[in-house]
C-alpha cells in the first residue's frame, strides 16, 4: 500500500507540474507567458462590471540576440478597455531593441471596461514579435482573456473579478482562489485513490 501512495503522490506531482507549465507559448526565439488576475491564459469565464479593474501580466524570456516588440490589442472594433496604470496604452507597442539570448522581462497592467462594449465578452489579445534580424522574425499571439462585460457599473467592494462557469450573468459567487489546474489534478488524484482501493 505503501508503494502505492508514493507513485500516486509521484504521478500528481508530474501532472501538477505539466499543467503549471501549460500557461507558455513557445517558438525557437523565445517563450511568452501571460496571466490575468493571476490565472494563466487563456482566462475564460471572467465576469466584470464597467469600471472594474483587473490585471494583465506578461513574462517574455529571448532565445535570441535581436529586438522583441510586444502589444496588447483588442480583436474587436469597439475598444471595451481602457489601461489605468501600466508600461503603454491597448495597441501601442513596447519596443525591445538589441537585447540578448537569455534576456527576459516582465510587464504588468491594471485595465478597466470603459462602458463602450457590454452585454458580451471582449478578449485581451498579446501579440509578441521576436527580430533576430531583418528577414528573420517569428511571432506569438493568443488570448490572454475572454472576459464578459456586464451593463453595470462597478461598485468599488470586489478585490477581483467574478468568476462563474454555470452562470454568466450571476456575480454573487466569490472569486476563485485557487491555484489553475490544481482541481484538474485532485480530480485525478482522487480517481488513482478510489482505482487503488478497489484493488486492495
Amino acid at each position: 500500500m505503501n508503494k502505492n501512495i508514493v507513485r500516486i503522490v509521484l504521478i500528481a506531482s508530474i501532472l501538477l507540474i505539466s499543467i503549471s507549465n501549460c500557461t507558455a507559448a513557445e517558438n525557437e526565439f523565445g517563450i511568452v507567458y501571460a496571466w490575468s488576475n493571476d490565472e494563466p491564459a487563456t482566462v475564460e469565464g471572467m465576469i466584470l462590471k464597467i469600471n472594474e479593474p483587473f490585471t494583465v501580466k506578461v513574462t517574455i524570456e529571448s532565445k535570441i540576440d535581436g529586438d522583441i516588440c510586444l502589444r496588447l490589442y483588442e480583436p474587436g472594433v469597439t475598444n471595451a478597455y481602457e489601461v489605468v496604470e501600466g508600461p503603454s496604452e491597448i495597441d501601442e507597442f513596447i519596443k525591445n531593441l538589441n537585447i540578448e539570448s537569455g534576456w527576459k522581462t516582465t510587464y504588468i497592467w491594471k485595465l478597466k471596461p470603459n462602458g463602450d462594449w457590454t452585454n458580451g465578452n471582449a478578449p485581451i489579445n498579446l501579440f509578441v514579435q521576436f527580430n533576430k534580424a531583418h528577414d528573420d522574425v517569428r511571432m506569438i499571439q493568443f488570448t490572454i482573456a475572454n472576459p464578459h462585460i456586464l451593463d453595470e457599473q462597478y461598485s468599488g467592494f470586489n478585490i477581483f473579478p467574478t468568476r462563474t462557469a454555470t452562470d454568466p450573468s450571476s456575480t454573487d459567487q466569490p472569486p476563485s482562489q485557487g491555484s489553475p489546474g490544481f482541481g484538474v489534478a485532485g480530480a485525478l488524484l482522487g480517481i488513482a485513490l478510489v482505482v487503488m482501493a478497489r484493488r486492495n
